[in-house]
């Protein structure tokens, strides 16, 4: 079980995306208001805790992760009185609350950012570089979302650095007076009763001082994926992924220890390894998440074994997981096309909730949402703008939740929402599924309910079996108990045969149809089995 203090450990946590999760006042913004009014839906899922996206005053070039006031709240989603409040009522339903960070950059309008342009005490604030000699960018620096990784600003006669977009200069967390300014912000906000943070970018806190050009990726390790975008055709070792990036971890993780029974995790979207992502949680954050199952595009037993043969291989290390969040294309569609199969969603819920970690869910994932197919003209997201059409970007993950399919908007907002709700989500309607007790919204409270009455699957050790080509399969124990997890990866049957399955029984709460024998198991497409297979018939 998890110790004192170790609530995240195995626990469930519900990505809350606010703009889209719920409006409570008409003007097509989702806000703290809407949250507040889901709670008891939230604590009838099971769920743990519940993570905001940014909530502070943004110009929102990138939608609330260009933060132009860390101590304040966005109006469109309220003031701070209502966090206090949800706050307060989130904790009286016995869930936690946690905040988006972003402490890598800021917007281009954050007060910082403005006294910077002088020659103050704020002046080396962010990564400031001298032009070349023809006025070009001080390096080969890529951004992440398109061109050199510098803006020429006329008030400095200087560059400075953006990994994202130009709107986004990046702190320097180099300088001790900027680092902490950006650590009294975890603090401003865990004095006010916030139970832990996700941190965005946590693997790019720190750049090379040298400014060296990244070398670029080889000819052989280049796949189709990485052309895609220029960025991807560079090793980004010096414009981030440093090293020593685990040394600004570490001391994040020591500010947030101060509080009792506090969490921090981090997003390492590069060089997960380099960039500490795998550290022991008494080293860096308490977790970290990395990329490949939220990159993936086929779902088969090698490519998990090999995601989880890298976490074995930081046994120290507690992960956490997610297929699906704010920034890719909904699970379901990733894997299944625009169309997917009946059973898919279920079955990732299955795999997501038997894996070893701390879970992400993210909003309507529980409801098996696919991607939502979007016009042009109703893009709002820069990447999308910026690389349509081979990408429309990542508003199709980002539409208001359906709450009910006979209200407007999907019952989302009484007014007209930022987003289109979209018409093909109406039929996963929460309404729709709540009292159907064979729906998919019904199968993930089981889930998690399951996960929360078996310690093996929350906090057990997890151990990969031989199932051959179409079938996933893994044990989770601790010393009373063994579980064993079956996915049938394919759309056609399956047969898994181990004699340890002597004596095995079911548990509850497999999907799909499922055939057993003495010591065989014929799972149907998409479907999942757990069976209680006892201590002794772990691998050894």
């Amino acid at each position: 079980m998890a110790g004192a203090g170790q609530w995240w450990r195995g626990a469930v946590i519900y990505q809350i995306y606010i703009r889209s999760f719920c409006d409570s006042n008409g003007d097509g913004q989702g806000d703290l208001a809407g949250v507040l009014s889901k709670l008891s839906y939230l604590a009838d899922l099971g769920v743990d805790a519940i993570w905001l996206s940014p909530i502070h005053p943004s110009p929102n070039r990138d939608w609330g992760y260009d933060v132009s006031d860390y101590a304040g709240v966005h109006p469109d989603f309220g003031n701070e009185e209502d966090l206090v409040r949800l706050v307060g009522a989130a904790h009286a339903c016995g869930l936690k609350v946690m905040l988006d960070e972003v402490l890598a950059h800021t917007s281009d309008e954050h007060p910082w950012f403005a006294e910077s342009l002088g020659n103050g005490a704020k002046a080396d604030w962010y990564v400031w570089a001298t032009a070349q000699a023809d006025g070009t960018a001080p390096n080969n620096w890529l951004s992440a979302f398109g061109g050199p990784a510098w803006s020429y600003q006329p008030a400095r006669r200087q560059y400075y650095h953006h990994k994202f977009l130009r709107q986004q200069p990046k702190l320097n967390w180099r300088n001790p007076d900027a680092r902490a300014a950006a650590l009294a912000v975890l603090r401003h906000w865990l004095e006010r009763g916030i139970d832990g943070f996700r941190l965005d970018v946590a693997n790019a806190y720190l750049h090379d001082a040298a400014l060296c050009d990244n070398p670029p990726v080889s000819e052989g390790e280049r796949t189709a994926a990485e052309w895609a975008h220029a960025p991807n055709m560079q090793l980004h070792i010096h414009d981030s992924n440093l090293p020593e990036n685990i040394q600004v971890l570490d001391e994040i993780r020591r500010v947030v220890d101060d509080y009792p029974d506090r969490f921090v995790m981090g997003e390492f979207s590069e060089q997960p390894e380099r960039s500490g992502c795998y550290a022991a949680s008494d080293e860096g954050l308490h977790s970290g998440y990395s990329f490949p199952l939220l990159e993936a595009r086929t779902l088969g037993p090698d490519f998990l074994r090999a995601h989880l043969d890298t976490l074995a291989r930081h046994p120290r290390h507690w992960p956490s997981l997610s297929f699906s969040n704010h920034d890719v294309m909904r699970a379901p569609s990733r894997f299944g096309g625009r169309t997917p199969p009946p059973g898919l969603a279920r079955l990732l819920l299955a795999l997501l909730l038997g894996l070893r970690g701390t879970v992400l869910l993210y909003q309507g994932e529980e409801l098996g949402l696919p991607q939502a197919p979007l016009p042009r003209s109703a893009l709002r997201d820069p990447v999308g703008d910026l690389y349509y059409p081979y990408t429309y970007g990542r508003d199709g993950c980002r539409t208001p939740m359906p709450w009910d399919a006979a209200a407007p908007s999907l019952g989302f907002s009484a007014g007209v929402p930022w987003l289109p709700a979209w018409s093909g989500h109406a039929a996963f309607a929460v309404r729709q599924q709540q009292d159907d007790p064979g729906s998919n919204l019904n199968y993930c409270r089981r889930l998690i309910a399951a996960r929360k009455q078996n310690p093996a699957l929350s906090h057990g050790d997890i151990v990969l079996w031989d199932a051959g080509s179409g079938v996933f399969a893994f044990s989770r124990s601790t010393a009373g108990q063994t579980v064993l997890c079956l996915y049938n990866l394919t759309a056609t049957a399956q047969i898994f045969s181990d004699p340890r399955l002597d004596g095995a029984h079911s548990l509850p709460f497999g999907c799909g149809t499922v055939r057993r024998s003495a010591r065989q198991v014929e799972l149907g497409p998409y479907a999942v089995e757990f069976l209680d297979v006892g201590v002794a018939a772990r691998v050894t």
